[in-house]
């Protein structure tokens, strides 16, 4: 056959059309056809301006070659009506794409990307097979030599040890409506006889496992989640989903139902770990946390310290007014609060106040500001936020709406007093310009010493998605500054 430009355009053995394998796809523009089954497709959007940058998918041909596709936004109406998961088409007329170096989803160097002139339809009578999936698996070993590099998206396959930190003794119970709300859910995995890791399904792969768990009339076992970002937490393996993210279980596909075959055979593996002593979190003082924040390679991580509380901050404001709905900030608008999540949206929000407090801590080792963020004050108080705040105007009918409620004697009150803080640190504390912890959970010494697993839900926004997907409620501000005061100067008290 003629050599013709940007490669060899072979003729399948049951039509005389001339196809074009994706292995020999090149760059640049080609004026061939592709055949191709679509395994799945999924919106692209920008991390910070949420814009919808373009649709991405993963295709497959006959010989099993899996290359990511693209469709820019402004052509997206014209295939998306005929676009199926699952079915067969042909492709005429596109460009080869260099393959983005982060988040790939497939190995191929190439992405087929739709052109002005690009036609796609159903490939109605299919002459040859093909396969229906695709799967990319990595041992914890891999995913460990992967960690926070960015590049690839890979696949794992295993057993779940917990599920939202309840073990699978019992059926567990999963809130439809809470984890549509916290948009997130953390379940423990074990593949084969490795190590468990933390895997956090995040919007979507969050609500689809919560359906498909919730669906099935025994306790599911298995788990395959595709394409999860990996990133090292406390020290701690973690894998996130993304948007690209797909959730199989038990009987789903072949290698579920692999993976259920082996363990049966092995049932031993399935109580090779404890889940009461599945990754617990690292015990510090606060010297050793400044320590670890001031160290180059720190990454983000979740610690456990000991701590007695000297003083509350006053002069900024302890609360924020968050949307009632996502509990995201929000913000006056010309007429109403406007949420500021993009996911909500919500433009007549009503306000509801949540903790945004500043405490002074110290113990055997250092003094440090911890942050209280959302609910974890009600821990301290035994009261929400919104109810101090409205006690306080009940019993100040004359105070403008405008005005700022002081520091309330509950939170006063608990000066003096010595807890067990659950603690995060992110990129803001690494800068070496702010020293503020975040407290993710507060215990009473008599309360036995938390694991990843009891407290995990309450990690947020810690996986690439999420850090930029406007659900950053519980997190400081990204700024140099300090970050309380400069939360304060963007929120509307009411």
């Amino acid at each position: 056959m003629a050599m013709k430009r940007n490669g060899k355009y072979p003729v399948s053995s049951d039509s005389e059309e001339k196809v074009m394998f994706f292995k020999d796809v090149s760059l640049g523009p080609h004026e061939t056809q592709l055949r191709f089954r679509l395994i799945h497709f999924w919106e692209a959007r920008n991390p910070v301006k949420k814009t919808l940058i373009g649709l991405e998918m993963l295709l497959i041909d006959e010989q099993e070659t899996v290359i990511q596709g693209f469709i820019p936004p402004g052509r997206i109406k014209k295939y998306l009506p005929e676009m199926k998961h699952g079915s067969v088409y042909k492709l005429i007329n596109f460009y080869g794409s260099k393959n983005k170096p982060v988040y790939r989803v497939a190995d191929h160097i190439t992405t087929v990307s739709f052109r002005w002139n690009s036609e796609m339809s159903v490939l109605r009578e299919i002459p040859i097979s093909f396969d229906e999936d695709h799967f990319r698996f990595h041992s914890y070993e891999d995913f460990e030599a992967n960690c926070d590099f960015k590049s690839n998206l890979y696949d794992v396959v295993g057993h779940m040890k917990l599920v939202d930190g309840q073990t699978l003794i019992e059926r567990p119970s999963l809130d439809e409506v809470k984890i549509a709300t916290t948009r997130h859910i953390m379940v423990h995995v074990q593949s084969h006889d490795g190590p468990v890791m933390n895997l956090y399904l995040w919007d979507q792969a969050a609500t689809d496992f919560c359906k498909k768990f919730n669906s099935y009339e025994n306790t599911s076992t298995v788990l395959l989640v595709t394409t999860v970002n990996t990133k090292r937490l406390g020290g701690t393996i973690a894998l996130t989903s993304m948007s690209s993210t797909r959730v199989f279980m038990d009987y789903d596909v072949q290698p579920t139902r692999d993976y259920f075959t082996w363990l049966g055979s092995n049932p031993e593996i399935a109580n090779q770990v404890s889940a009461d002593v599945i990754t617990k979190r690292e015990t510090l003082t606060i010297a050793d946390i400044f320590s670890y924040m001031s160290q180059e390679s720190a990454k983000d991580a979740f610690f456990e310290c000991t701590a007695t509380i000297d003083d509350v901050v006053h002069g900024s404001s302890w609360y924020y007014i968050a949307c009632s709905e996502c509990h995201s900030k929000a913000t006056k608008g010309p007429t109403s609060l406007i949420c500021t999540n993009t996911r909500c949206g919500k433009v007549n929000t009503a306000g509801v106040a949540q903790y945004r407090a500043k405490i002074y801590v110290y113990d055997n080792s250092e003094q440090a500001f911890f942050v209280l963020l959302g609910d974890d004050g009600r821990e301290l108080t035994g009261r929400h936020a919104s109810e101090l705040v409205s006690s306080y105007f009940g019993a100040n009918k004359s105070e403008g709406a405008d005005h700022e409620v002081p520091v309330p004697e509950a939170l006063i009150s608990t000066i003096g007093q010595t807890y067990k803080f659950c603690v995060k640190v992110t990129d803001h504390n690494f800068s070496g310009t702010t020293r503020a912890i975040t407290v993710t959970k507060i215990f009473s010494l008599d309360t036995p010493p938390p694991t990843e697993a009891s407290v995990g839900n309450d990690i947020a926004a810690t996986s690439e998605e999420t850090m930029q997907s406007g659900y950053d409620v519980c997190e400081p501000p990204k700024s140099r500054g300090d970050s309380a005061d400069e939360e304060r100067k963007r929120t509307w008290q009411c």
